[in-house]
């Protein structure tokens, strides 16, 4: 009779579920991470003065990420049987986001993460003029934006209500 060996990748992916279970009803907590793993990624960066390219890649994922964030499940462009209540009327239906918070922090912080790795290696070190991927990333960044607002005048759907907390009915009044 021999044992099995055990198995730590299982037991790995346990303990790190178990974390993200234990961290889901804590989103400032959550985001002060995030938060404090990008600014020791900027400071590595900036001391080390490289790894731009690899920088550059992470402000497009987390722009993409943010648009993902901030778009209905449903887009009443293509799908009108399922728009938007835009009218008193109709049935209230909270904002329901295309990707939810927790995801959306969980991808973000993975990719910081991930970042923070890759400065370890030279390989990803790829000698760039970085005032130039700077200014591209901050016109796509504005482009992207501009475009996003005129899609949530356009369908009158505020995508920072219930982005942090339970979602209200605006037809509910308080009797206060």
């Amino acid at each position: 009779m021999s044992e099995e060996p055990p198995n730590y990748s299982a037991e790995i992916g346990r303990r790190y579920q178990y974390v993200l279970d234990k961290s889901a009803p804590l989103p400032a907590a959550r985001w002060g991470v995030f938060v404090l793993c990008l600014v020791l990624y900027f400071v590595r960066v900036w001391i080390r003065q490289g790894w731009y390219i690899v920088t550059y890649g992470l402000g497009i994922y987390l722009l993409n990420q943010l648009i993902g964030f901030l778009s209905p499940q449903f887009d009443p462009d293509v799908d009108s049987d399922l728009g938007l209540p835009t009218r008193e009327t109709e049935e209230f239906r909270p904002f329901a986001r295309r990707l939810p918070e927790f995801k959306f922090w969980h991808s973000c912080t993975r990719a910081v993460i991930t970042s923070f790795g890759m400065t370890f290696f030279r390989v990803f070190d790829i000698p760039v003029f970085w005032p130039i991927l700077l200014l591209y990333f901050i016109v796509l960044f504005f482009i992207t934006m501009k475009r996003q607002i005129a899609h949530a005048i356009k369908h009158r759907y505020n995508p920072f209500h219930g982005a942090f907390g339970k979602p209200k009915n605006p037809a509910q009044k308080s009797n206060k």
